[in-house]
């Protein structure tokens, strides 16, 4: 089965248990382009109410960011064994998968989660593409610069396209450099009415991003 099509549709299953080293959790080729047309954004991001603050210690996910977390969305820390089962599903691209926040006890079916890369001079707009790239079945990606809180970000909106879907369902990302290298915080969801569902929580996320 495709790793896309696993992640996108039982990820829950494999990051608690079939990456054997996680505490959570193909060659896709990249269809988008650069331009001076934004994704589509959320109408509003009122919907999710700001539950605490991510990223410093003890908050479920120690991250070189913090930012506001939505109320009643769960996070777990991600810690990869190498080697173990299927590891390969918690890296995309250049970056690893280092938090998993589950949007489930908000009601809706999806994640947020960042990853993260090695310390590195890319620009976010090259870790970005990357990403998406490595995404099996990514397509109609549209890029765009924007802001995470006050950090410069480059921000993707795009579809996942696979045997298991019965169409194309939205996902979207942002991209921002830190001290400790890139980051990516990624929404995917079941379908494309969850993930515009949850978009009130990604955009809390980006809005009140800081540098940890």
């Amino acid at each position: 089965m495709m790793r896309g099509a696993i992640r996108a549709l039982v990820p829950v299953v494999l990051t608690t248990a079939a990456l054997a080293g996680c505490s959570s959790t193909g060659d896709g080729t990249e269809t988008g382009k650069n331009g001076d047309t934004a994704p589509p954004r959320a109408a509003e991001t009122t919907g999710a109410g700001k539950g605490r603050t991510l990223g410093s210690p003890g908050s479920g996910c120690e991250l070189p960011v913090t930012f506001g977390l939505a109320a009643d969305w769960k996070p777990q820390a991600v810690t990869v064994e190498p080697g173990s089962d299927l590891a390969e599903l918690a890296e995309q691209g250049p970056v690893t998968m280092v938090c998993e926040i589950d949007a489930k006890p908000a009601g809706n079916i999806g994640y947020i989660r960042v990853w993260q890369g090695k310390e590195s001079g890319d620009d976010p707009a090259v870790t970005l593409k990357a990403f998406v790239a490595d995404e099996p079945g990514a397509g109609k990606a549209v890029y765009t610069q924007v802001k995470a809180g006050a950090l410069a970000a480059t921000e993707v909106a795009y579809t996942v396209d696979g045997e298991l879907l019965d169409e194309p369902k939205k996902e979207r990302a942002f991209a921002v450099a830190t001290p400790d290298g890139p980051l990516v915080v990624h929404l995917g969801g079941l379908d494309s009415d969850e993930h515009e569902a949850m978009l009130p929580a990604y955009e809390l996320a980006r809005r009140t991003l800081k540098l940890g």
